[in-house]
């Protein structure tokens, strides 16, 4: 992009003349400086540039004295600096290139020669155009809601203007922005897309100027249907809880495999409570008949009769009692402690026996 030149504003004073130069950075200056003092004596010119910056420092930037150019150049100043052609022919001026912020102030030109003097000044103003601006969106692309379009430039010579405009992608649509956008006065970078609509999709463009030139940059909106948004955030939720589902179902699963198999690996040590001590076995006397003894496992007949002749005998023996001097004879009963063994059977001729004799 040409840009057209600065203006350059002359006045002329009672010590000498003034110029107003401004340049943007990066660019060549010459800084005017005439005279016609060194024709006639050229061995007693002298000439001196100086310079005073924008927080009213002076110093001497380059000299010509007695034939010979002298300079108090700074390191940033080296090589940018120099008288820009023949000083001795009239033509003091000074050139920098390439300009640097720092070379902004007032630089004055004095020239001298046989008592007679010659002064110029010159106001060197160095612009600096903007840096590339950045854009950015702030809020929720979809219908209805609001939009702020930001756009800045971090550096650039004060004052930097903004200007928002809508890009033209396709023929027939409008440059300008939506109908109801608000543009921030107080913050000119910054501009708000209120209730969105579909219409409002499309490529928006910053451009960010000043004296020295303009940087642009470019931001899209795309308008989405808040359907299609709620139809996408429902099939989100469905398939985080069908997931939720199946690790619940896999782990009740593992859950209940352990549970057996634990249950499998503890059976063979359980002990039952319920089971019933084995009982004492009676053993009778020596002198009992082995012939009344029985199978353990008679019936329940045969021991309802054994518990019946046991009362008999018992009865009969009171009955029976033993006189002095009489022989008696002694019977082995087997009580419900000898469960398991069948009692002897006593018939009652043999208990007409055993009736006492006189003796």
């Amino acid at each position: 992009m040409r840009r057209s030149p600065l203006p350059v504003s002359y006045y002329v004073g009672t010590l000498g003349t003034h110029t107003e130069i401004k340049r943007v950075a990066e660019e060549k200056v010459t800084l005017p400086c005439h005279h016609q003092l060194g024709l006639p004596e050229k061995d007693t010119l002298d000439i001196e540039w100086l310079l005073t910056d924008n927080e009213g420092n002076q110093k001497v930037v380059i000299t010509y004295s007695s034939r010979h150019v002298y300079s108090n150049l700074t390191e940033e100043q080296k090589g940018r600096v120099a008288f820009a052609s023949n000083f001795l022919a009239g033509d003091a001026s000074l050139q920098i290139e390439p300009l640097k912020p720092s070379d902004e102030g007032r630089y004055s030109c004095k020239v001298k020669n046989s008592g007679r003097y010659v002064w110029s000044h010159v106001i060197l103003k160095v612009l600096v155009r903007p840096s590339k601006p950045k854009c950015e969106l702030e809020g929720e692309l979809t219908e209805g809601s609001d939009v702020t379009l930001q756009c800045e430039s971090a550096s650039g010579t004060k004052p930097i203007m903004y200007y928002w405009q809508r890009l033209r992608e396709k023929e027939g649509e409008d440059e300008r922005l939506p109908p109801k956008s608000r543009i921030d006065y107080s913050n000119p970078g910054r501009v708000l897309l209120h209730n969105l609509t579909m219409s409002s999709s499309g490529l928006y463009q910053c451009t960010a100027g000043n004296e020295a030139g303009k940087e642009s940059c470019v931001v899209r909106v795309t308008v989405r249907y808040v359907q299609s948004i709620g139809m996408i955030a429902g099939a989100v939720t469905g398939m985080v809880a069908g997931a939720l589902l199946i690790f619940l179902l896999v782990w009740l699963l593992i859950r209940r495999k352990d549970k057996e198999r634990y249950e499998e690996e503890e059976r063979p040590n359980e002990i039952r409570e319920d089971a019933e001590a084995p009982k004492a076995r009676l053993v009778k006397p020596s002198s009992s008949s082995s012939g009344s003894q029985s199978s353990r496992s008679g019936s329940s007949s045969t021991r309802s009769t054994a518990n019946s002749a046991s009362r008999s005998q018992r009865t009969l023996s009171t009955e029976a009692a033993p006189q002095p001097g009489l022989a008696t004879h002694t019977y082995s009963l087997v009580g419900p402690e000898g469960r398991g063994s069948e009692p002897k059977k006593v018939h009652h001729a043999t208990l007409t026996k055993a009736e006492p004799h006189p003796a």
